[in-house]
Formats: structure tokens, C-alpha cells, sequence
């Protein structure tokens, strides 16, 4: 068979005109199971709402969405283990804000720039997290608790080094001249397992993973240290209405989808229209409710933009508390 130079070209042009099917079929995504690593243990908030998101996720794509937990480090453990994952959209990170911002300044080193090394798909408010005392404790309010913690011997759980927790127990330390130690825990679930026991004293979390505690009465909430009154503590005053109008009495955060920084575009925004929509979804529904969150996730575009506001007003405050790195 003689080959002229004019099929030549017809054949180059038609290895053309497939390739760009070729390329489109192989970026299909997504093609294989999804995993989101978890970086705090099974059963608080950030769990709970990375597996009823994922569920729906699963739903939308025909793909398996794993979790993996992967706590330790307040965090940094289970984000580094992400930002250095191939940037496929196949490992994803759920995450609590602190990791990505408040960390920075709390650890010498972290393991990964999130600046750098991630990019944010989506967040998630994390609701009003209620400050609550053990039922040992003769308090009623934040005025009282201040006024206990002066001459008692008082513990505040955190989940986190750094997290809303830690700085709203250390502005108490500042403002006050209190001594109450900070014990940090990997999560929310093993701090209240310490709290049932009757160990701490007092600590701050979301209502549903401390919601057996106030079933039994072992815990009694005292403020909700946010801009408006939780939907399931509706006679809870916040902590403005008491009295406490310090920016840091005023709990801003959120639970942050991420991925390594140079996932393509295209994927991003996919996964960030799934989340959103996670929301209304019957599992996302009913995890939302749950936690009493009412604000929808933000999508990508508006949560990188509050992203750069959080890190200017949360920062200043942790460094204006001289807490030392670890």
C-alpha cells in the first residue's frame, strides 16, 4: 500500500479531531471513588457533616465517597496528608477553619502552607457552638461562671489548639485574670466523654455531639458566644446580651471542603456546586437540623473571599493573646 502525502494528512487530522474526545473522556470526574479526609475523629461536626454531604455526593456521581479520619496535631496531620495528594479531585480534606487559619500562628510548624498548598471548595457555617458547664458547676450565665472561675480550680475544653474553644477560653485568662487551664482534645467526642465523667469543668461545642449530655443533665449551657441565638437554645442569651462585647466572645468560623491547590478549575467548582447542594438533600437536611445549622455552605468563589476576612480578624486576636507556638 503506497502512502501518499495526502492521506498522511488525512490521518494526522483525524488523530486530531479524536484526541480532544480522548482527553475529554479521560478528565471525566468523577471516575473512581472520592475519599475526604477527615482530620478529627469520628463523631463530632466535622465528621458528621463530611459523611451525610458525601452521601448525597455518591448519589449525584454514582461514586463511593469514603471518609478517612485522620486526627492528631489539631488537624495538621490529616491536612498535610491532603495537600501533598495528587491534585485529581480524588482526595479531598474536611476540615474546621482553625486548621487553616488559627494554626499558623499556634505550631511552629505545620506540615503544608494552607495558603499555598490548598484551595477551599466550600464552607460550611458551623453554627452556634454553645458554651456549657458540668451540672457540678453553679452557673447559670458567663457573669457567673467568670465569677466561679476566680476561685475555683476550672478546666475548658478545646478541641483543638487554637480553635474558637481555646481563644474564647484564654480572652476570659486576659480580660478577667483568671487561670483556667486549656485541655485540648483530638475533636469534639473524646472532650465529652471527659466531660460526662465530670473532668472538665466547662467547654464549648456543637449541640448535637454534646446532645446526650444534656439529655442525662450532666451539662448546662451558659451562652451562645455568637451573633445570634441557636435555633435549639432559643432562651440561651449570647454573649453580647450578657454583657460581653469583646470581638473573641463572638465565635466566627467555619468547616472548610478542601482540596490541593492545583486541582483543575473545573473540578473544583463541580465539587463546590455538590456541596452546596448536599445541603437540601434528605441526609444533608437532616445532619443540618441536627447540628441546628441554618446557613447554606458557601461556594468556592465566596468562601475564598471570606477566607482572606477571616484570617485578618482572627489572627490579630490569637497574637494579641501572646499564646506561645507549639
Amino acid at each position: 500500500m503506497t502512502t501518499t502525502r495526502r492521506t498522511l494528512l488525512r490521518a494526522t487530522a483525524g488523530f486530531a479531531l479524536a484526541a480532544p474526545t480522548i482527553a475529554r473522556a479521560q478528565a471525566a470526574w468523577p471516575a473512581k471513588p472520592i475519599t475526604i479526609v477527615v482530620n478529627f475523629p469520628a463523631g463530632g461536626l466535622t465528621d458528621g457533616i463530611a459523611r451525610a454531604f458525601g452521601q448525597y455526593v455518591s448519589q449525584a456521581t454514582g461514586q463511593q465517597v469514603l471518609i478517612d479520619n485522620k486526627p492528631g496535631a489539631s488537624g495538621n496531620i490529616g491536612a498535610a496528608q491532603v495537600a501533598r495528594a495528587p491534585a485529581d479531585g480524588y482526595t479531598l480534606l474536611h476540615s474546621v477553619s482553625s486548621t487553616l487559619v488559627q494554626n499558623r500562628v499556634m505550631f511552629k510548624t505545620l506540615g503544608f502552607d494552607p495558603d499555598k498548598d490548598l484551595t477551599i471548595i466550600s464552607g460550611t457555617s458551623s453554627g452556634v457552638l454553645p458554651v456549657v458547664v458540668h451540672k457540678s458547676v453553679p452557673a447559670t450565665n458567663l457573669k457567673e461562671f467568670v465569677e466561679y472561675a476566680r476561685t475555683n480550680k476550672v478546666n475548658f475544653g478545646s478541641w483543638a489548639i487554637g480553635s474558637s474553644a481555646h481563644i474564647f477560653a484564654q480572652t476570659l485568662n486576659e480580660k478577667f485574670k483568671l487561670a483556667i487551664e486549656v485541655v485540648t482534645y483530638k475533636g469534639e467526642a473524646p472532650m465529652w466523654q471527659d466531660m460526662g465523667a465530670g473532668s472538665l469543668q466547662a467547654a464549648m461545642g456543637s449541640p448535637q455531639a454534646m446532645n446526650a449530655l444534656l439529655v442525662k443533665g450532666d451539662i448546662r449551657p451558659i451562652v451562645a458566644p455568637s451573633r445570634v441565638r441557636a435555633a435549639r437554645f432559643p432562651d440561651l442569651p449570647t454573649s453580647v446580651e450578657q454583657g460581653f462585647t469583646e470581638d473573641a466572645f463572638t465565635v466566627r468560623g467555619w468547616l472548610a471542603l478542601a482540596a490541593p491547590a492545583a486541582t483543575p478549575k473545573e473540578i473544583v467548582k463541580r465539587m463546590s456546586d455538590l456541596w452546596v447542594a448536599a445541603a437540601d438533600s434528605e441526609p444533608g437536611r437532616k445532619m443540618m437540623e441536627g447540628f441546628g445549622l441554618t446557613e447554606k455552605p458557601m461556594p468556592h468563589e465566596e468562601v475564598m473571599k471570606d477566607y482572606e476576612v477571616l484570617k485578618a480578624t482572627v489572627i490579630p486576636r490569637i497574637l494579641a493573646l501572646g499564646i506561645t507556638p507549639e
